[in-house]
């Protein structure tokens, strides 16, 4: 049956690197559709799905390529705070250490001042991704190529180590450093992929984070990115993590702070055709054992979509009124693809085999929307 979350912290198998029984390639993928690189490619008509093993080398490519520019036209500067003595004044003086060490006296002073410098925690993030992705890139000339730009950036005086989550904002821009909004998407995607490996020999594979909450927001980015790149131009608008209202007729003074929001994973609307499709990604098996039988849907995630599709009716908005829900769930193997009508509402119950190629993940994924049949 579908992926139960101890699985996924099985062990990597030798040969091919997998979290669980799923292959680390279909996570790149996964990856790749929650970037906004894939919506580049897409346009370009590159078929990611043709060759998964090779996206860490199309990143690889991207990012040198963008590094490459901004070489030419000038890496972006930062100011740095320091601290020096000095023979002249500079910035503001540390009178403590001034005095202390009775620098007056040799005719010098402490201060702290700012230097302009490449030396930024956003050129240190993208040095950083270079030399993780070219640690996993297929060709070798891709990988001299990478490791010769890292030597350039070094050379240029990006020396400081890979900057903490929070030191500085990475990806936060301005007016003036909006240019280095590309170079940092996909360096940011590059350290995705190159995350480090559990997997023994001389080859590298990247296998993400053993927490389950990781993998679980990748899966439903992932989904919600593929679903509003490849539906762009045909009708369909792909709104991932809205939060619907509750529609109150009247409350009491204090509900407000405890009443729950209702916040979806992805919602489609088709407003030439009237469809409405409220998807929930859920990362565990869409069975469970019950009481009195051998397997039963989740109960919990019933109601949860229940309330989605029926909270919106009978006030004003015809999508409400037929939309339909559905329950995607990773499998890899043992499929499911059952369905219910209550009160109007279709409630379909699939899963997505992760262990697929990514051509049949791909098939797979646009398969599920056809939600109207006969059954």
């Amino acid at each position: 049956m579908a992926i139960a979350a101890a699985n996924l912290m099985a062990d990597v198998h030798e040969g091919i690197g997998r979290i669980g029984r799923i292959p680390v390639r279909n996570l790149w993928l996964l990856m790749l559709y929650a970037s906004d690189l894939f919506r580049v490619l897409e346009n370009k008509n590159v078929a990611v799905e043709d060759n998964p093993d090779d996206i860490p080398d199309l990143v690889a490519e991207m990012l040198c390529h963008q590094v490459e520019r901004r070489i030419q036209r000038n890496l972006s500067y930062g100011y740095q705070s320091r601290e020096a003595v000095l023979g002249r004044v500079r910035g503001r003086i540390d009178l403590l250490n001034t005095e202390r060490h009775r620098l007056l006296d040799r005719g010098k002073v402490a201060c702290r001042f700012n230097e302009l410098t490449v030396d930024t925690a956003r050129n240190r993030y993208v040095l950083s991704a270079i030399k993780e992705i070219s640690k996993i890139v297929n060709r070798d000339g891709l990988t001299h190529r990478c490791r010769s730009l890292a030597a350039s950036l070094r050379r240029m005086g990006v020396i400081g180590e890979r900057p903490r989550r929070g030191e500085e904002s990475i990806d936060s821009f301005g007016r003036h450093d909006a240019h280095d909004q590309p170079m940092v998407s996909v360096a940011q995607l590059a350290l995705n992929l190159a995350l480090p490996t559990e997997s023994a020999g001389t080859k590298n594979l990247s296998l993400p984070d053993r927490e389950i909450t990781w993998i679980r927001k990748l899966y439903e980015k992932g989904l919600a990115g593929f679903y509003d790149v490849v539906l762009a131009g045909k009708g369909w608008r792909v709104d991932a993590g809205k939060t619907i209202d509750w529609l109150v007729e009247n409350k009491s003074p204090g509900i407000d702070k405890i009443l729950p929001s209702m916040r979806t994973d992805i919602i489609l609307n088709h407003f030439k055709a009237g469809r409405r499709i409220v998807i929930d990604t859920k990362f565990n098996s869409v069975v469970t054992r019950g009481w009195y039988r051998e397997e039963t849907l989740r109960s919990g995630y019933i109601y949860q979509i229940y309330a989605y599709l029926r909270s919106q009716e009978g006030h004003g908005d015809p999508l409400a009124e037929n939309a339909a829900g559905l329950l995607l769930h990773p499998s890899v193997g043992d499929m499911v693809n059952e369905a219910v009508v209550i009160q109007n509402h279709e409630i379909r119950f699939v899963t997505v085999d992760l262990a697929a190629t990514a051509k049949e993940i791909r098939e797979q994924l646009l398969q599920v929307l056809e939600l109207r049949r006969q059954f």
